[in-house]
């Protein structure tokens, strides 16, 4: 993170209590489940008997989850509330509240914590959700956010990851590995730009840097499945990629899955910029991970009413369990599918 220091505010010359007022100042409320928000010892939400509540959580860590090298702050408070809203609509519910809590090192000025808020505020509009509480705090090693969403949906409605069926169809929506190839051209103009003291090049990787920079959450496939009377059998969202997500689905569901690697919607910045890198874009949709589309499985009965949605591409289907998990190559060879996505545990020299 690069910073005029000149004419910023230092967060000890507020104090949290200050701090905690400036950055809810702009908050508002737009749900009618939300009884009361920010400025009590909690928040209170109200859904009607026939709604369940869903809630999901994220922890986002500089240097592991974001790089404020190249990440604007707004970006980063954008995308920290959109990884937890796409959780909700894996569970094909509706969000509504968001919880923050921040812990930052003094070397963030009160004007920077602003920015992030306003990326934050600006997905609660984007998303229709209320921010409704969290907590500050002070840490020695730069920031961490973790966002709470709560939504909610009729319990006929919600889907889970471990009830698909043999037979049924493979879907996903968008397109696949877009998020990691933007991530590849971070890094690699990044390296460029600190060696030659030169200005990083972009040129046709807008897609790409917009998928890995500020990603999108399905909401519009959910409102989708509610105008075409879609439930799927199963869904996930697709953050630590292809390969492990179908894995999660098949290993909970005890079955098996072939998948056609023809058939995997990938964006033509997306193979261009992995060719460019010596890489298989194949391989970056299938484990790039990030990119928030989703995953879901519907019975084969339910094609007619998806055929025709340019945003949903069927990919295969779900087979017994004793057939495994696989991928037929474009050859016609079917090679099994191992998780090899984003895994924030492992140690990265």
């Amino acid at each position: 993170m690069s910073e005029n220091k000149k004419n910023l505010t230092e967060l000890s010359e507020l104090g949290e209590f200050l701090l905690i007022n400036k950055l809810t100042a702009p908050n508002i409320t737009r749900n009618a489940s939300t009884l009361k928000s920010i400025g009590d010892d909690c928040a209170v939400i109200n859904y009607a008997s026939d709604q369940k509540t869903v809630i999901t959580n994220d922890l986002l860590v500089e240097g592991i989850h974001f790089n404020l090298q190249y990440s604007p702050l707004k970006y980063v408070g954008y995308k920290a509330v959109v990884v937890n809203l796409s959780d909700v609509y894996a569970m094909n519910a509706k969000p509504e509240q968001i919880l923050v809590s921040v812990a930052v090192s003094n070397r963030f000025s009160v004007e920077a914590l602003e920015e992030l808020y306003k990326g934050i505020y600006e997905a609660c509009e984007e998303y229709k959700v209320d921010l409704i509480g969290g907590d500050t705090t002070s840490s020695k090693l730069g920031m961490f956010l973790s966002i709470t969403a709560i939504g909610k949906a009729p319990i006929e409605k919600i889907v889970y990851r471990n009830t698909a069926n043999n037979k049924d169809l493979i879907c996903v929506t968008g397109d696949l590995g877009a998020s990691y190839m933007g991530l590849q051209v971070l890094e690699r103009e990044k390296k460029i730009a600190i060696e030659t003291q030169t200005q990083p090049n972009w040129d046709e990787k807008d897609y790409l840097l917009q998928r890995q920079l500020r990603p999108e959450a399905r909401k519009d496939i959910i409102e989708l499945f509610a105008e075409k009377n879609i439930i799927p059998t199963s869904m996930i969202d697709i953050s630590d990629g292809l390969s492990s997500e179908i894995m999660h689905i098949c290993n909970l569901s005890k079955t098996g899955a072939v998948i056609y690697e023809e058939r995997l919607p990938i964006h033509q910045q997306t193979k261009d910029a992995a060719n460019e890198m010596n890489l298989i874009p194949t391989t970056a949709a299938m484990n790039g991970g990030e990119d928030y589309e989703l995953l879901f499985t519907i019975p084969l009965s339910e094609h007619d009413k998806i055929k025709d949605l340019d945003q949903i591409s069927v990919i295969g289907h779900i087979a017994q369990q004793k057939e495994g998990i696989n991928i037929i190559a474009i050859d016609g060879t079917p090679v099994p599918i191992t998780a090899q996505g984003w895994n924030a545990l492992l140690n990265e020299e």
